[in-house]
């Protein structure tokens, strides 16, 4: 994340001026004042005593501890220039400056670029925590001290999943953070953000921890945010998330905003996330997680009313992996997964944490809802295969099947568009209005509906049979780059 911002060098100024006409007019008065004291000298002056009355609330000696263990990060990388001998066309635009082809000119050259975050020092032997988005794709990283001393980090191991990276120095005389139980966060707590915002230099700002458990942001793979409302800017990355007794609960690694800083909506990784990242990188040489082999989906109002649900509880199975731990265990697609060892499940992302957490070869008991009744099934953990992705469909001529939706009977050229096995059956999404009830469910182009109301359906006839018969609130099973999942239209 580079801070190297034109327009944060403005702001100062306007500030700085600000300052210098507050102090002008604050001489004018204090000289004013003078005057009227010595016309009029006061019987008694009292200085106020610092050691008088109830303490002041103050942070100070919480952060004389935690300041050291903070360190700024500078890092650099090389960025290949692209160059016209690559196959392609110089742009007229760039042949300004890079020549026309007709005589010597020079080409583009690689450019070095650099970006400022934060660390967390964790150990006296010198392991740092920070984000991978900090130091990734560097050649060269450097660590600064509070002391100001300086030294060259190696990358041990990083987790782009998580954005958690674990660095390396040797030097002595270092003071590691005392390590919180981020589990026992709660919304309200008081939390200090510590880093480097806009390379400035080591800053701490004040706020309280907003919420917990913040998922499906789209920052990460793995998301389990602590969200808080203390100013976290550029170049805080990496930086540390400290509760009022000066123990490390996060590593700061994200804002949200429509401008350049902090808009008091701030995200960090809970450090029982990130210490056990690090655990495996130090022991396994890589993050190695667990995988049941299922697409969980959140339970809504309207998707429990399908499902002649009273309450939206626990997460909806909207697909099996085949020859998946959870297949193998007898694990269907429609199951209502209600905890997980005994611990209710509230959301979906919940769930992926959960199992993505535990090391593979783990015994789990699900609590599953089937048809109305409970049932605990097994399911032995195994390791998190490798994702593929899959290609989007062509349209083809449609039919109208549902309100605001066009469907098309699936034939054997849009299964393989779809990378869907030959055998598949469903019809086809063709398009969706997006000023549609059903655009607000979710369902999209390229979307291959198998079942309405758990009914198969093969072609356009028995969807739009399906329908007519199924009410106003259908339930659809949807088939998406191969992987199935419900939505309540």
């Amino acid at each position: 994340m580079t801070v190297e911002k034109s327009v944060f060098f403005s702001k100062p100024a306007v500030l700085i001026a600000g300052l210098v006409l507050g102090a002008s007019t604050l001489a004018i008065a204090h000289s004013t004042q003078k005057a009227a004291l010595t016309a009029n000298p006061p019987a008694t002056l009292k200085v106020a005593d610092s050691n008088e009355g109830p303490s002041r609330t103050s942070y100070a000696p919480v952060l004389k501890n935690v300041l050291p263990s903070v360190v700024n990060i500078s890092s650099s990388k090389v960025v290949k220039a692209a160059h016209e001998m690559d196959g392609q066309q110089m742009d007229p635009l760039f042949r300004q400056f890079f020549g026309n082809g007709e005589g010597p000119s020079e080409a583009p050259k690689d450019r070095r670029e650099k970006s400022l975050g934060s660390g967390v020092i964790v150990s006296p032997e010198g392991y740092i925590l920070t984000n991978n988005h900090v130091v990734d794709g560097a050649t060269e990283v450097k660590v600064t001290l509070s002391d100001k001393r300086e030294f060259q980090a190696k990358i041990v191991g990083t987790d782009p999943k998580t954005d958690v990276a674990v660095l390396k120095i040797d030097a002595s005389n270092l003071k590691p953070v005392t390590l919180g139980d981020s589990s026992k966060v709660e919304v309200g707590d008081t939390a200090l953000a510590i880093g480097n915002p806009f390379g400035v230099g080591q800053t701490v700002t004040r706020g309280i921890i907003s919420a917990t458990g913040r998922g499906n942001l789209g920052i990460e793979d793995y998301e389990d945010f602590i969200q808080t409302d203390a100013p976290i800017n550029p170049g805080n990355s990496g930086g540390a998330l400290i509760n009022d007794r000066g123990e490390l609960v996060g590593i700061n690694t994200a804002i949200l905003t429509h401008g350049e800083g902090s808009e008091g909506i701030g995200f960090a990784v809970p450090v029982n996330l990130a210490r056990q990242v690090m655990d495996q990188i130090l022991q396994n040489g890589k993050v190695v997680r667990a995988y049941m082999g299922i697409l969980p989906q959140d339970m809504t109002p309207e998707m429990a009313k399908a499902f002649g649900e009273k309450a939206a509880r626990g997460v909806v199975v909207g697909d099996v992996t085949a020859n998946s731990p959870a297949q193998q265990a007898g694990v269907h697609r429609g199951d209502i997964l209600l905890d997980v060892n005994g611990k209710p499940i509230v959301d979906s992302n919940e769930l992926r944490m959960t199992i993505s957490l535990m090391q593979p070869g783990t015994d789990i008991k699900l609590n599953v809802l089937r048809d109305g009744s409970q049932r605990e099934i097994t399911v032995k953990l195994a390791e998190m295969p490798t994702e593929t992705a899959m290609a989007t469909p062509d349209k083809e001529d449609s039919s109208k099947a549902l309100e605001g939706v066009e469907v098309t009977n699936l034939t054997p050229n849009l299964a393989d568009r779809l990378g869907l096995p030959s055998a598949s059956v469903g019809v086809v999404v063709t398009d969706v209005d997006p000023s549609s009830k059903v655009a607000d469910s979710g369902l999209r182009k390229g979307d291959l509906i198998q079942e309405v109301n758990h009914e198969p359906v093969k072609n356009v006839s028995e969807f739009q049979s399906a329908l007519k018969s199924g009410g106003s609130d259908p339930l659809l099973l949807v088939n998406r780059q191969g992987r199935t999942f419900f939505i309540a239209a």
